[in-house]
């Protein structure tokens, strides 16, 4: 099992600039999204992973574009790394929800895991999905440090599921934080299922 895993937030989208909520949609990445992509991949050419694995959107394989070139690495496609499916709330700004479905808008703020969008995803499924994807991506390797390239606010369940750190507003499109993140994995690493009222 690798000792660690880098999990690198996909640069910005149009849509996560103008604060619409991108989901499942294939957005490609905004200009700003390409220096951010250069940037992760500076960061990270210092001590190349061993591996890594890529999200399947638009956004997540162009960010992987420079890592891979300046890591030395092909970029291996994970599509059970895909962004959680927000149902008919993606393309919309947060402020049309509220104003359009309050009640929904609501519980989905209080707690995310006890409502799906609109013909979307349930939080709980997400993780489940994630966590398939990630226990395979971990078998894989024997040792070293593996990276993935998944869009937001799929970065933040990737975090949650491996180190518990929270999720925080997961439609918040900040990107303030950081872009890449390495997480230690214990040498007996499980994917911990915890309480789905913890967030």
């Amino acid at each position: 099992m690798p000792d660690h895993l880098i999990v690198i937030r996909s640069g910005p989208t149009d849509y996560d600039l103008q604060g619409r909520i991108r989901g499942t949609l294939d957005v490609p990445l905004a200009a700003p999204g390409m220096a951010a992509a250069e940037a992760a991949a500076a960061l990270l050419a210092a001590e190349p992973p061993a591996a890594l694995y890529v999200a399947a959107d638009a956004a997540a394989r162009a960010t992987s574009l420079p890592i891979a070139r300046r890591c030395g690495l092909r970029a291996r496609p994970l599509p059970r790394l895909s962004n959680l499916d927000q149902g008919l709330w993606q393309g919309m700004l947060v402020d049309e929800i509220r104003c359009k479905q309050p009640r929904l808008y609501r519980q989905w703020q209080d707690n995310p895991w006890a409502v799906a969008p609109p013909e979307g995803e349930l939080l709980e499924d997400a993780c489940l999905r994630v966590e398939e994807a990630l226990e395979l991506v971990l078998r894989r390797h024997a040792r070293g440090r593996v990276a993935v390239v998944v869009p937001q606010p799929l970065d933040r369940v990737v975090r949650w599921i491996v180190s518990g750190a929270s999720m925080g507003d997961l439609w918040d499109c900040d990107q303030a934080g950081p872009a890449a993140v390495e997480l230690p994995l214990a040498a007996q690493w499980q994917p911990v299922r915890r309480p789905a009222h913890r967030v």
